[in-house]
């Protein structure tokens, strides 16, 4: 993950603005060909027996992180959850009539917005009415976005009775100035608590999320804000940049633009907090994410069969993933589906007896050999020719032209040719969305925005 930085000015000049990559096409290239009736047929041709996950939306927070990019309204009010729910039960009904029992899920994941926010009888009603109209397998793991701020012992306790084996924790950083700018204040004894608790009620990994690039982050204060995670010793740390899009996320206005670390800050940021993640016996898993050796994760990445969706990265097998709630996208081996953004807009659709999906995209063979190239470099920052070529035949020529275009015309040492393939470079792996981004064939088509790469 660490090393040889480049010049500053190679730096600002290769942190351009590029997709993540949770999926490819991005979701700003999903369109409204795809809506309720080609989703509802390919949920029907699931076979039967096919490992799907789930992922359950709650898009309301009782406070707005200025910092956030999540699909999320803020609410002092338990009406509109309440009214929510009885929505995203209709929708679990509609999904589990057309695939649920004929498929065997292997993973749940509650995410938001702060899915702690609903109440304890909520929480354990909405996993009993999965587990109701879905064959879950005896390992399947449930993992949960939590809010230290929303816990009390009776959410402890209701997370222990829907079997959670996975806490996912938002810190982004404890230094008090940094929250204050973001609109965050959550202090270290809070968050020790929920860790503690979590594990105490049978979680088997603990995953902690940070952030650099924020406003008023020094190399120090990340670095400081890290040394205090790890006396928490978690399972997981996911490591993100900081993605400022105030176009597309209005309340992120809120932050002082004269306070964000520039470019070379943010990546020095990076670098020093991965040096210290390794050195602390963390391995490096993808581009931002960090794992103990023994994790499952640290094991995927091993063994070449990482996985990267719209919850970052995988080692979950299930290569379809069922989206519930609004917003929620879905994964399928035809395409993508993406629900009714609004709550509102997606009860109304919700309340009409139909499924909630408004747009997507439908993959063609090409599309689906340069998400395969795309993920493998983002996963294992590199790709077989031979696996690209025996896995879609034809469709492979043109991708591989371009790969070796681009080896052959890299003067920064980033993306090479290797006896069996391509890879990135040492040098080139804090750059790997830029590298991603040269086999994206929609970049630049349309409007979309994105954060920077660094």
């Amino acid at each position: 993950m660490t090393n040889e930085s480049p010049a500053n000015e190679s730096i600002s000049r290769l942190s351009a603005a590029v997709p993540r990559y949770t999926s490819y096409p991005t979701a700003p290239h999903f369109n409204n060909e795809v809506g309720d009736e080609t989703y509802a047929r390919w949920l029907s041709d699931i076979p039967p027996s096919r490992r799907v996950s789930l992922y359950v939306h709650i898009p309301f927070c009782d406070r707005l992180c200025w910092f956030c990019a999540c699909a999320t309204k803020q609410t002092h009010r338990y009406e509109p959850l309440a009214r929510y729910l009885k929505s995203l039960f209709r929708e679990i009904d509609l999904v589990s009539e057309l695939a649920g029992k004929q498929t065997v899920v292997t993973a749940l994941h509650f995410g938001g917005g702060s899915p702690t926010m609903l109440k304890p009888a909520d929480l354990t009603g909405l996993a009993a009415h999965l587990k109701s109209r879905f064959r879950f397998s005896p390992d399947a793991e449930i993992s949960v976005e939590i809010d230290p701020n929303d816990m009390d012992q009776p959410r402890h306790r209701a997370l222990a009775e829907i079997g959670m084996t996975r806490a996912s924790l938002g810190v982004q950083d404890f230094d008090e100035t940094v929250q204050q700018a973001i609109n965050r204040e959550q202090t270290f004894r809070q968050t020790e608590a929920v860790v503690t608790a979590a594990r105490a009620g049978g979680a088997k990994s603990v995953n902690i999320d940070l952030l650099y690039g924020l406003p008023h982050q020094t190399v120090d204060s990340v670095a400081a804000t890290l040394r205090q995670v790890l006396t928490l010793s978690p399972d997981r740390i996911a490591l993100f940049g900081y993605a400022h899009v105030p176009w597309m996320k209005k309340h992120q206005t809120m932050i002082d633009e004269t306070s964000l670390p520039d470019t070379d800050a943010r990546f020095r940021q990076s670098q020093n907090a991965a040096r210290l993640l390794l050195e602390a016996g963390y391995v490096a898993v993808g581009i931002d994410h960090f794992a103990k050796p023994s994790d499952s994760l640290a094991i995927a990445s091993r063994e070449r069969r990482l996985k990267r969706n719209f919850q970052g990265y995988t080692d979950d097998r299930a290569d379809i993933v069922i989206g519930l709630g609004a917003s929620a996208i879905g994964k399928l081996p035809q395409g993508y589906v993406q629900n009714m953004p609004s709550a509102g807009g997606y009860e109304r659709l919700i309340a009409d007896s139909r499924l909630a999906t408004v747009r997507g995209f439908e993959l063609s063979d090409t599309d689906r050999a340069r998400a395969w190239v795309i993920e493998r470099l983002m996963c294992d920052f590199g790709f077989s020719q031979s696996a690209l070529q025996s896995g879609f035949g034809a469709v492979a020529g043109p991708i591989l032209t371009e790969a070796h275009q681009l080896a052959a015309s890299d003067a920064n040492g980033l993306f090479e040719r290797t006896a069996r393939g391509f890879r990135i470079t040492k040098k080139g792996k804090p750059f790997a969305r830029l590298i991603a981004s040269r086999f994206d064939s929609y970049l630049g088509c349309g409007h979309a925005r994105h954060s920077a790469a660094v």
